[in-house]
């Protein structure tokens, strides 16, 4: 068994973890309504309400660049969200809700939850206030993880919002010693997590998209030295919890996906 312990918080792995999912679930969950990619996909959610859990999954609603294009903030959603809260409610001691939130950047409940998840960052278009609640959620001690967008021009594009929103803080790559890699699981190497395209065609595909060749985690410090923003470049890893029930999906990719996102969530809840 491989296990760790951060304060009161407690991970072990007697299975698999892709045993676990493939266990948890039958392939294929709804994929709900069709979304925009705008704030108002948030009238198109069933009604959601703060749950009495320490830790919920809540990932953000917001503005897209192409409208309705399939990269955007619902990508694997909502089927890699409940595969992975599912697995974090094994692998962990943290009382974690068993419902997901989707929320828009402006919505007030934002300030009640210590970590929240972007994908497709390369395709977020912030406004004034947007960029502002943004940096407050921040300073106040909030945690940012971003993934799932790849190659120089997302790369550009993302770099750009976090200017608007942390003017004047750099994007570094995260030393491999740093508590991201190792508070829950030991991470001593960096992988690039494929889409589920790889799955069917392992010999042919490449892991990597657009000019993404080559994986990164960086982040962004505050003040103090906190990680508060951490960026998963070039690497899908909701793909990896949304496939992990998929037996052509290779493991490791699922096994590495489910890790750094534990650590996310260890990380947020002791920081």
């Amino acid at each position: 068994m491989e296990t760790s312990r951060v304060g009161s918080v407690v991970v072990g792995i007697a299975v698999p973890l892709v045993c676990i999912a493939a266990a948890l679930f039958g392939h294929g969950v709804d994929d709900g309504p069709y979304f925009t990619g705008a704030y108002r996909d948030f009238q198109l959610l069933d009604p959601q309400t703060p749950q009495p859990h320490e830790f919920t999954f809540v990932r953000l609603i917001y503005n897209g660049r192409i409208p309705g294009y399939l990269k955007n903030w619902y990508t694997d959603y909502p089927a890699g969200d409940r595969h992975l809260i599912h697995i974090l409610r094994r692998l962990t001691n943290i009382d974690i809700a068993s419902q997901e939130r989707a929320i828009p950047i402006d919505h007030p409940d934002l300030f009640l939850y210590p970590m929240v998840y972007s994908c497709e960052a390369g395709q977020m278009v912030l406004n004034d206030n947007e960029a502002r609640v943004m940096r407050e959620y921040l300073d106040r001690g909030g945690f940012w993880m971003i993934d799932d967008f790849w190659g120089t021009v997302e790369w550009a594009s993302f770099a750009a919002v976090m200017h608007q929103i942390l003017p004047g803080r750099p994007i570094v790559d995260i030393p491999r010693d740093h508590p991201i890699f190792h508070s829950a699981f030991d991470i001593d190497e960096i992988l690039q997590v494929p889409n589920v395209a790889y799955a069917y065609c392992p010999e042919e595909c490449p892991t990597w998209e657009l000019d993404g060749r080559q994986p990164h985690v960086r982040g962004v410090f505050d003040a103090n030295g906190r990680l508060a923003v951490l960026i998963n470049f070039n690497t899908d890893l909701m793909d990896a919890s949304e496939w992990s029930d998929d037996p052509k999906y290779p493991s490791r990719f699922s096994a590495y996906s489910y890790k750094i996102f534990a650590n996310a969530v260890v990380y947020a809840m002791t920081h």
